[in-house]
């Protein structure tokens, strides 16, 4: 009844989507508009310890550290949704 997920697809576009979110908030916190300096502040607690700044070397870095967070999370999302679809 439902379809399944291309699970590499999926994760692909995942980490694609966060690796543009992070770097984009970390562009707008460079520019020092309203909101962006405090997330990117949390970004810096997550990613810090992996070398994440608010920088433009940080904009790498964290679209890097966002791919692979969001490739894991939503590849092993869609991995339980096709689980649970075949059930």
């Amino acid at each position: 009844m439902f379809m399944k997920l291309n699970t590499l697809n999926f994760a692909l576009a995942g980490g694609i989507y966060v690796a543009l979110c992070v770097a984009l908030a970390t562009i707008l916190s460079l520019q020092g508009i309203p909101g962006f300096p405090e997330f990117t502040g949390a970004l810096v607690s997550i990613y810090g310890a992996y070398g994440y700044s608010v920088s433009a070397i940080g904009i790498l870095v964290g679209a890097f550290w966002g791919f692979v967070e969001g490739f894991v999370h939503l590849g092993i999302f869609a991995y339980i949704y096709n689980c649970l679809v075949e059930k």
